[in-house]
Order: structure tokens, then sequence, then C-alpha cells
């Protein structure tokens, strides 16, 4: 049953005040506890996992034409004019829909499954891309160290299309914290290391991916059973990182499936 809708027109209200922080801000999600989900696609994403949001927002032309699914997906429903959506999106063109959705509590390193750490990656971007990586090829848990975008952060969460709800996410930690891992950890390089495509692949195992510039740090080096680099034929000097993690991901996936 649709929940009977609180319309809200002024723009000083606190709901308002607080979503404008969790949409614009990158790490207004560490103190509130909550993330800020903008479209139709992330919040279907949500609701595909059997997740609720705590409120659903709609704007006033969207929310007529609402799908149920939506409408009925909270047992709080806000609706705000289209200028007031605009107000709060980070998005160029502001969505009908946003969910407000309770972060899960901050979980220990789980040892013995299928891992992504993250070394000080900084681009949004690729953060949130190496996460739907992670999610289509059975990698349940990734780790971010300290350095690395914030994971929750809106672009992290639009890049990341969906897959977050699907993973363990866990960041903050520092080289230490993956003693709990209890996998070999593969790090990614360019210079050295077999070629992927001749590699044995241990499974589970935990691939690290270094800084966009400086690669994985030395402590990470240190620790890895073995490195892996992708052939090249074509004669580029690296990957993007985003791009060289699906492909190291996907060649665990398949050899662990065979």
């Amino acid at each position: 049953m649709t929940a009977t809708p609180l319309t809200i027109t002024s723009r000083d209200n606190p709901l308002l005040k607080r979503l404008r922080l969790l949409a614009q801000d990158g790490t207004a999600y560490r103190k509130q506890g909550q993330v800020w989900l903008e479209g139709d696609h992330l919040c279907r994403a949500l609701l595909a996992r059997g997740l609720r949001p705590l409120t659903a927002v709609f704007t006033d032309a969207f929310w007529p034409r609402a799908p149920h699914d939506l409408r009925d997906a909270s047992d709080h429903v806000v609706i705000v004019p289209d200028a007031l959506m605009a107000g709060i999106s980070g998005l160029e063109s502001p969505a009908g829909v946003g969910f407000v959705w309770a972060l899960p509590p901050v979980s220990a390193v789980q040892g013995g499954v299928a891992t992504v750490v993250l070394d000080r990656l900084q681009d949004a971007g690729n953060v949130g891309s190496i996460l739907r990586s992670a999610s289509a090829f059975g990698f349940g848990q990734v780790l971010a160290l300290k350095g690395t975008a914030a994971l929750w952060s809106p672009k992290v969460v639009r890049a990341g299309m969906g897959a977050h709800f699907g993973l363990r996410l866990i960041e903050g930690l520092a080289v230490h914290d993956l003693a709990a891992l209890g996998v070999p950890m593969l790090v990614t390089s360019s210079h050295q290391g077999d070629w992927l495509h001749q590699a044995r692949l241990p499974w589970p195992c935990a691939w690290v991916l270094g800084h966009e510039g400086q690669g994985v740090g030395e402590g990470l080096m240190a620790q890895a059973a073995a490195f892996v680099r992708i052939a090249q034929p074509g004669g580029e000097e690296s990957l993007n990182v985003a791009a060289a993690a699906a492909i190291c991901l996907h060649a665990g996936a398949v050899r662990s499936a065979v």
C-alpha cells in the first residue's frame, strides 16, 4: 500500500538540507550513515536486492506517473517541486525520484573469500567501474585502503550503477588490516610478473589494484603472492586501472569456474 505522501515546498526544510549535503558532499554519508540514490536505475537496483529505502523523494511532475514499485518502496514518501529537486541534485538533468538509504553497519574483513583491494585509487569513475566488475565476476568483498576515493560518495555510487548493494564494502583500512584475508594477493603491474593469459590464478584470491599514477604501494608489494601483467600487443604503455581490473577479474572468475 502506498504511503500518504508529504509535500515539501520550502528549500529550508531540514530534510532537504540533509539531502543537499548527501548529494553534494562526497563524505557526508560517513557522518549521517545514509546515502542519497538519485534516479530510476539506482533506485530499482536497491529494490532488486530486496532492500528498502528510509525515504522516497519524488518531484511533483513525476509523482503522478511514477510506477507502483517506486511509489510503494518506502513508508515515508515526500513530494517536492522540480525546482527543489534540481537544488538537491548533483546531476545536470535532475531525476524525478531519489531514495535515502541507511548504510549497513561497517563489518570486519572476511577471510577466505574472493576480494578486490583498492590501494589509494583517486578517480571516482575508476572506483565505481571496478565495483561493477567485482560484482559481475563474483568478487563479493572490496577493501579500500586509506587514500582511496570515498566508496559511497555520489560520484562513485553513480559510476557503480547499483553494484554497491551486492558487495561487502570496507574502507579506511591500513595494510596490516589485510592480514585477515587469508588468501593469496595478486598484484597488478605494468612491467613485471607473469603474463595474465599464462599465469596460474588461485581461487579465492585478492586482486590488488594501485594508485592511477604510482601503482601499488611498497607495503602491499612486499606481501604479494604473485605479480601479474596484461599483454598489450598494440604497444600501449599501460591500461586504465578500471580496464585492467575488468580483464583480471574476468580471467580469475572464468578460470575458477573451469
